[in-house]
């Protein structure tokens, strides 16, 4: 017989990792969805990374990851957006690393085994195992589903247009940028090339040029 009032277990969260490299850094993905910032701690060590969430509703997860190779804690870092967690990690040496954890102890959880042992990039004569072509891909399939807002999403505006403007477009453009101090931006050259462009603030704003 169960016991009267008892609690019903919180389920625990549904997430897995993959991982990548350059020559002066590993990155570890971890894909979950909308963590917060203030539910997630990132500890560094020279070969160990712990990472901790909580979600209230929700079982606390404990990840751990013993290096296979050294790192640099103190140039290490970590981010969160909509669809993952990202954590850098600082290369100690300039080394292809062969696996993502070293050790007769890799354990990570709640991660499944066989998601618990990443490797080094499969190429299609290798044997059996990830094809890290397509986790990049997914990942950059993910990163362009998030869409920016505010002042990200005016920049990458302008840099669409900018990217995709003829001549005549670029040259208005920086020529009405450069000289209204940053407060105009067009992208029509017949409107800008005969004349100065002024500075134009904000409403309610003033411009002050600073003493030399």
């Amino acid at each position: 017989m169960s016991e009267i009032g008892a609690q019903t277990p919180k389920p625990t969260l549904s997430l897995r990792h993959d991982w990548y490299q350059s020559d002066s850094a590993v990155v570890i993905t971890i894909l979950i969805k909308n963590i917060q910032s203030d539910q997630l701690k990132v500890s560094f060590s020279d070969q160990e990374v712990t990472a901790d969430i909580t979600v209230p509703e929700y079982q606390d997860c404990h990840l751990q990851f013993h290096l296979s190779h050294r790192i640099v804690p103190e140039q290490c870092s970590y981010k969160t957006s909509a669809s993952k967690i990202e954590i850098k990690l600082k290369k100690l040496e300039g080394l292809r690393w062969d696996k993502l954890q070293g050790g007769i102890n890799e354990k990570i959880k709640p991660i499944p085994q066989e998601l618990g042992t990443a490797g080094p990039p499969a190429y299609p004569t290798s044997k059996k195992g990830k094809d890290w072509n397509l986790v990049e891909k997914e990942i950059t399939k993910q990163e362009a589903e998030e869409k920016p807002e505010g002042e990200e999403a005016l920049n990458q505006l302008f840099q669409q247009i900018y990217g995709k403007g003829s001549d005549e477009v670029k040259k208005a453009m920086n020529k009405s940028y450069l000289e209204s101090g940053g407060t105009v931006l067009s992208t029509n050259w017949s409107e800008v090339a005969g004349k100065k462009v002024g500075v134009k603030p904000p409403d309610g704003m003033e411009f002050k040029k600073w003493d030399s």
